[in-house]
């Protein structure tokens, strides 16, 4: 099996395709197999990697719950592309994986050529982050009483899942399945040190505010938690496109691969053309006729 080091953790990462670097990082109920359709629609054109964050297996489930922190989860993303020799690449997230993938966009700017930012932000706004952290600590307890296999079925189910479900049984029944066969150790400790104290992305308006590199943030509009933060977002970054998918939810990638692949693969497009705008100022204004005031 690919493992790229990660100081003393073992990332496991696949690769498919030749050509320009693109990177996948995963959600939080997902893994590498979460960009099964993407892999085999971009790696026709693109090199394609995609890894399992720790605590996922095969990737390493370490002790040292430091490990799984929202900076270093940042940093693994940089780490396999250094072991893979790659001085730059295109870094698709989703979810938990797009948290990363801003983060690493903040630290690692000359390493991000653009960034695919898809359905982030639950628990951002900052009225939010008492009961996101409490529910993600619940979480974590059940699992850790429970088993992953018990409770797979119910983070499965949550409400921005349910229009995958709805739409697609047999699509949503093997991501079940596949979510059914995480750690639920590794799963616990990200909830506990990723998920509930990563700070609201309301914080990084300053950082957000300076990137340079093409940013598309895209989401469904069913994915009731991250609209709000997506809004900010698109205002936030000079550089972002907003693309927001009808009668989808969370598992925007998973529930409408179509539409998903199409909105990236033009996206990227435009990027390496040199073609994707940053916003102009002007825009911003919320008034209609600003020179029509009495």
């Amino acid at each position: 099996m690919p493992y790229a080091a990660s100081g003393a953790v073992k990332l496991y990462y696949e690769e498919a395709g030749k050509g320009y670097p693109v990177v996948f990082a995963h959600e939080f109920a997902g893994d590498h197999r979460s960009w099964e359709h993407q892999m085999r629609r971009f790696s026709r054109d693109y090199r394609c990697i995609a890894f399992n964050a720790v605590g996922y297996p095969p990737s390493d489930v370490p002790e040292d719950e430091g490990l799984y922190d929202y900076r270093q989860q940042a940093e693994n993303i940089a780490a396999v592309m250094r072991h893979l020799g790659l001085a730059k690449a295109h870094i698709v997230g989703l979810s938990m994986g797009a948290y990363s993938a801003l983060q690493f966009g903040v630290r690692h700017a000359a390493m991000a050529s653009a960034l695919v930012v898809a359905g982030c932000g639950s628990g951002a706004p900052r009225e939010h982050q008492v009961r996101f952290k409490a529910e993600s600590e619940g979480m974590a307890a059940r699992l850790e009483r429970e088993g992953m296999e018990r409770v797979a079925v119910t983070l499965a189910s949550t409400p921005t899942r349910i229009p995958y479900q709805n739409k697609d049984r047999r699509g949503w029944a093997e991501f079940s399945s596949q979510l059914a066969q995480h750690s639920n150790i590794g799963s616990a400790k990200t909830l506990r040190r990723f998920q509930a104290p990563r700070p609201s992305l309301w914080d990084f308006e300053p950082e957000f505010a300076a990137l340079k590199m093409p940013v598309l943030l895209l989401l469904g509009d069913e994915d009731e938690p991250c609209i709000e933060a997506n809004v900010f977002l698109k205002r936030a970054i000079p550089t972002a496109g907003l693309v927001v998918v009808p009668n989808t939810g969370h598992l925007v990638n998973l529930e409408e691969p179509g539409a998903f692949n199409d909105a990236v693969a033009s996206f990227l497009a435009a990027a390496e053309r040199g073609t994707w705008p940053t916003r102009d100022p002007r825009s911003k204004s919320a008034e209609v006729f600003p020179e029509g005031k009495g």
